[in-house]
């Protein structure tokens, strides 16, 4: 029950507002905290991908020993380049279907296709090897150390692909092979920025030449962060989703800070000080204030940056004089961390807010005077 230019009866709300909350949620909320349905800006870095490759004898140089591998064929040329990080068994080809054939895939015998081609006929054996020996194949691999026919070596030979025996079983070989193939071929770019890790949340500073990128990093690292990239970030993308970012193995771990110049961050912070690669997780764009822009103050309107196809969430610093970018970078990265796990504080500050106007709407309706 309520009367005229009278509060709300208790038992009709025990929520009821105080004058102060009733006249400042009366004034214009939406100029003061304002209720963002905005999707957040949406941007693209736009500097070219690298399509990463491999040759064989890369392959073979750096993980030979690793996979146990031996060469069958030593009168082809390893000097063969691929792309493809994915490696397949090569059953369905060997029966026939070559329909979807995975060209520039490597391909591997197991147990099971050898035992399978050792039922064919000698002349289907050579005409399934042939068709199959023909196609894009980098390179082939049997498995488990098992006897290979000499129609095998013959075919892969006469066709120009290298032909490779394991003492692994097949689940080992491709356990060892897929990781280091999907590490190496990975889609990757570079990034002009520095990446740190604050609080075990990949930070990538961005912003034009001379913003502070080094100077806010180097700040962090007095403060116990780590630095894992300055001024050239490697961006490499892992899966569907995931960014990787490293340093130039040239100057990896060294800064270049205006004034003072090239320091060594392990020599002079010590080995807790750097690390070697970090997910990205946070972009933080350092710009100058602009006193034309409206710039987000609630945290709803969350923009993207879109790396190498993966979105990846990015917050913008204004600076002016006297802004502590160092302590708003550690609260971007807390809160980061707050989100993930499922703790949003402007959504929960939002949700109050929508709740304390729609009290307050109802209560005037009520107020006939």
């Amino acid at each position: 029950m309520s009367s005229r230019g009278g509060s709300p009866g208790r038992g009709a709300r025990s929520g009821s507002l105080s004058r102060s909350k009733r006249q400042w949620l009366r004034a214009d909320l939406g100029s003061t905290f304002p209720v963002s349905q905005a999707r957040g800006r949406r941007e693209t870095w736009s500097d070219q991908d690298v399509a990463a490759s491999l040759s064989i004898q890369d392959l073979i140089e750096a993980r030979g020993e690793s996979l146990s591998l031996e060469l069958l064929t030593p009168e082809v040329s390893l000097k063969r380049d691929f792309s493809d990080s994915d490696v397949a068994n090569s059953g369905l080809a060997l029966a026939g279907f070559v329909d979807r054939f995975p060209a520039g895939r490597m391909q591997v015998f197991g147990e099971t296709e050898m035992q399978y081609l050792s039922t064919l006929p000698p002349d289907v054996q050579a005409e399934r090897l042939i068709g199959f020996f023909s196609r894009d194949i980098p390179a082939a691999f049997v498995t488990k150390g098992l006897d290979v026919p000499p129609v095998l070596i013959e075919t892969a030979s006469s066709q120009g692909v290298p032909l490779f025996r394991s003492a692994l079983s097949t689940k080992d070989f491709f356990r060892r092979l897929k990781p280091y193939l999907e590490v190496v071929l990975a889609p990757s770019t570079t990034v002009h920025g520095s990446l740190a890790d604050v609080y075990g949340v990949g930070l990538l500073f961005m912003g034009k030449s001379g913003i502070g990128k080094s100077e806010c990093v180097l700040d962090l690292i007095e403060r116990g962060h780590r630095l894992v990239a300055d001024d050239v970030v490697m961006v490499s993308r892992r899966g569907n989703d995931v960014l990787i970012g490293r340093g130039h193995d040239l100057q990896r771990h060294h800064m270049e800070i205006r004034g003072i110049g090239i320091i060594d961050v392990r020599a002079l912070f010590g080995i807790r000080a750097i690390r070697q690669q970090k997910r990205i997780e946070v972009v933080v764009q350092l710009e100058e204030w602009d006193d034309k822009r409206a710039y987000d103050r609630t945290g709803l309107d969350v923009g993207e940056m879109e790396i190498l196809g993966v979105a990846t969430t990015i917050v913008s610093i204004p600076l002016n004089p006297g802004k502590n970018v160092t302590v708003l970078s550690e609260v971007i990265a807390m809160n980061h961390l707050l989100k993930y796990a499922g703790v949003d504080s402007a959504a929960e500050f939002d949700r109050r807010l929508r709740t304390e106007m729609a009290q307050v709407e109802e209560y005037l309706e009520e107020d006939y005077e």
